[in-house]
């Protein structure tokens, strides 16, 4: 049986069940992050301009792991880390999670420019790699073997769940620019940015790290097995298991 079949609706049931928790970090870590970027800018001029472009970087890749780790937590139905514990857990990994994504995108940027299709393979490849690192402990260079280890022998069933998922990512952001287009540019451009990338990251980091777990043969999670991430999690109250969102 392939691995990867149904993996987009196990991570939309997963999303939706721990949408507050996952979302309440992305939200936390780009609205810092904005209102950080945009003070330097407006305050620092150019200088300025250039650390609020690299706070803005550095929260990325925090994000990145973090939410990585966040849906490795829930995965057994229950929210054990609260938002705090779980980024300070992903703190010690932004170095890694640096140097592996500034490489892939470099190299995916090239092969998208210089023909479309070797970036689109090196994309599918490399799609593991953090994961790899955040859940797997290789090293940022290990990563990419890692993740095409994985990837290899299931090449177009990747490839085609990564085109869902930026054919669904493309309307939530298209919907969300015309909501915010009626403000004016720089409070439009901003709730764009914040809200959308909240929403957005953490369906990928679903996505990605449920992907890695079946590839890798973790994927007999609680959750998993059972098809359904109620558990301790979010009920229909909305509320979830010790400890909440915002403690710790």
């Amino acid at each position: 049986m392939n691995p990867l079949s149904g993996v987009l609706g196990e991570s939309w049931q997963l999303y939706r069940t721990y949408a507050r928790h996952l979302v309440a970090i992305a939200f936390i870590v780009y609205l810092v992050a904005a209102i950080v970027s945009a003070a330097l800018g407006l305050v620092g001029g150019l200088l300025g301009a250039l650390l609020g472009g690299l706070v803005a970087i550095v929260a990325e890749f925090l994000l990145t792991a973090a939410l990585v780790k966040a849906v490795q937590d829930v995965r057994d139905g229950t929210v054990d880390l609260s938002v705090g514990q779980t980024l300070s857990a992903a703190v010690p990994l932004i170095g890694s999670v640096a140097v592996a994504a500034i490489l892939a995108g470099i190299a995916i940027t090239i092969g998208l420019a210089i023909f479309i299709l070797p970036g689109l393979f090196l994309l599918t490849i490399w799609c593991l790699i953090v994961p790899a690192i955040v859940l797997g402990g290789t090293g940022p260079l290990a990563s990419f073997s890692r993740s095409w280890q994985l990837v290899r022998g299931y090449f177009w069933n990747v490839l085609g769940i990564l085109v869902l998922v930026f054919l669904i990512l493309f309307a939530v952001d298209l919907v969300l620019g015309l909501v915010f287009s009626a403000l004016p540019y720089f409070v439009g451009h901003f709730l764009s940015s914040v809200i959308g990338g909240a929403l957005i990251a953490p369906f990928i980091a679903v996505v990605t790290t449920l992907m890695y777990f079946r590839l890798s043969g973790g994927a007999a999670g609680t959750g998993s097995a059972s098809g359904s991430y109620g558990g301790s999690g979010y009920g229909s109250s909305g509320s979830y298991g010790s400890p909440g969102p915002f403690s710790g």
